[in-house]
C-alpha cells in the first residue's frame, strides 16, 4: 500500500502559497516600481535581489543549526512567516529605494528563518518512499501562489491605474492569513533525541554530513550561479512591449508551468534516477536561455518563460529530497542551511553579474551568459562521478 502525504505537508504546502500570493503581487512589480517612480538603474536591482535571495539563502544556516539544536522546526518558521508578514507594509510605505532595500531584506531574512526548518520538518514527517512527492507538493503548492500573486496584482493595477502602493497594502492580507493557518494547523512531532544529545555546529558535525551530501550542495551551487534572479524575465517582458500593468503576466506563466511540473517531477523523483533528471532540468534551462536571448515578440518570450518554469519544476522538489536523502536524521536543518548558504553566494554572484552584463552589453548577452554557465554544469555532471 502506497503511504500517504501526512495533512501537515498539505498544510505547510497552503501556507507557502499564501505567503507567495502576497510576496510575489510585490516582487513581480518591484522592479518596475524601483526603475520606474523611484528612478534605480537596472544594476542596483540586480544587486538588490542578489542581496536580498542571498540574505534568505544564507540565513537558512542560522535557523537549520538552530532547528536541529533546539528540536523547534515549528517555532523557528513561525518566526520566519511571521518577520515576512511584518515587512509588507514597508513596501507600501517606501518613498526611496533605500526603504525597499531595507524592506527586501529584512522579509528575505523571514524567507531564510523558515526555510531549513520547514524543509527540515517535512522530511522528519514524511516517510521516505514518497519524501520526492511530498517536497513537489509543497513546491507545487508553492507556485500556486506565484500565479495567483501575480495575476491579482495585474488585476488590481488595472483597475487602479497602475497605483503600485494601493497593491503593496492589498498583499499584506494573504500573509498575515498565512502566519494564523502555521500556527493552529500544523502539528510538530516530538523531537527524537534529549537536548543534550542534539548536534552542535562543529567539524565533526560537518564531517557527518558526509561526501554525497557536499556534493549535491556543489552542483546546487552550481545550477544556482547559471540562473540569475527572476527579476530579469520581468525586465525582458517590459523590453518586449508588454504593458507595464500586464508584465506580471510573464511570473504568473513561469508560475504556471512551474506548479504543473513540480509535482510530477517530484515524484518522479521517487523511482528515477537524480542524475539524469539533473540533466534534465540544466538542458531545459539552457533552451530557455537561448529563447531568451532572442529579441522576439510576446510569444518567444512566453516559450523561453515556460521552459525556465519547467527548469524549476524538475530541479527544486529533486535536489531538496536529494538534500533530505543525504544528510543524517538529526543533521536535516543543518543540512539544508549549508545546502542554501552555498547556492546564496552563487545566487548574490549571479544576480549582480546579470546586472552589470544588462547595463552595458544588453539582454541578449546577459542570457547568452545564462545559458554557457548551464551547459558547463551539464558537462561537468556528465563527467563527474559521485
Amino acid at each position: 500500500m502506497t503511504a500517504k502525504i501526512p495533512s501537515s505537508v498539505w498544510v505547510l504546502g497552503l501556507v507557502s502559497m499564501l505567503m507567495d500570493v502576497s510576496s510575489e503581487m510585490i516582487h513581480s512589480l518591484l522592479p518596475l516600481f524601483l526603475v520606474g517612480p523611484l528612478g534605480a538603474s537596472v544594476s542596483l536591482v540586480g544587486l538588490v535581489e542578489g542581496l536580498a535571495d542571498a540574505t534568505a539563502l544564507i540565513v537558512k544556516v542560522v535557523s537549520g543549526v538552530l532547528s536541529d539544536r533546539l528540536g523547534k522546526r515549528k517555532a523557528l518558521a513561525t518566526f520566519g512567516y511571521g518577520l515576512a508578514a511584518a515587512t509588507k507594509p514597508l513596501f507600501a510605505l517606501a518613498n526611496a529605494y533605500g526603504m525597499v532595500v531595507a524592506a527586501r531584506l529584512l522579509d528575505r531574512i523571514g524567507k531564510g528563518m523558515r526555510g531549513a526548518p520547514r524543509d527540515a520538518l517535512i522530511a522528519d514527517i514524511t516517510p521516505s518512499s514518497i519524501r520526492g512527492a511530498a517536497f513537489g507538493l509543497r513546491q507545487a503548492l508553492d507556485t500556486v501562489g506565484a500565479v495567483l500573486g501575480p495575476s491579482l496584482a495585474v488585476v488590481l493595477m488595472l483597475a487602479w491605474a497602475n497605483n503600485f502602493r494601493a497593491v503593496f497594502w492589498v498583499a499584506c492580507v494573504p500573509a498575515v492569513a498565512s502566519v494564523a493557518l502555521l500556527v493552529m494547523g500544523v502539528t510538530e512531532p516530538n523531537a527524537p533525541t534529549k537536548p543534550e544529545d542534539r548536534p552542535h555546529l562543529n567539524l565533526d558535525s560537518l564531517r557527518r554530513l558526509g561526501r554525497a551530501f557536499w556534493w549535491v550542495t556543489i552542483f546546487g551551487a552550481a545550477f544556482t550561479l547559471a540562473r540569475f534572479s527572476e527579476a530579469f524575465l520581468v525586465l525582458r517582458a517590459q523590453q518586449a512591449g508588454v504593458p507595464l500593468a500586464m508584465t506580471p503576466l510573464v511570473m504568473v506563466a513561469m508560475s504556471i508551468f512551474y506548479a504543473v511540473s513540480a509535482y510530477p517531477f517530484g515524484k518522479l523523483s521517487d523511482s528515477f534516477d537524480h542524475r539524469k533528471l539533473l540533466a534534465l532540468g540544466l538542458a531545459v534551462l539552457v533552451a530557455s536561455d537561448l529563447v531568451l536571448s532572442v529579441d522576439g515578440s510576446w510569444p518567444v518570450l512566453l516559450c523561453g518563460v515556460a521552459l525556465w518554469g519547467i527548469h524549476l519544476g524538475i530541479t527544486q522538489g529533486l535536489m531538496a529530497r536529494m538534500v533530505a536523502d543525504a544528510a543524517p536524521d538529526d543533521l536535516r536543518g543543518t543540512a539544508f542551511g549549508f545546502f542554501n548558504l552555498a547556492s546564496g553566494i552563487a545566487m548574490l554572484f549571479a544576480s549582480v553579474i546579470a546586472g552589470l552584463l544588462w547595463d552595458h552589453f544588453g539582454a541578449s548577452v546577459t542570457f547568452l551568459t545564462g545559458a554557457a554557465l548551464s551547459f558547463v554544469s551539464l558537462a561537468a555532471l556528465f563527467f563527474s562521478k559521485k
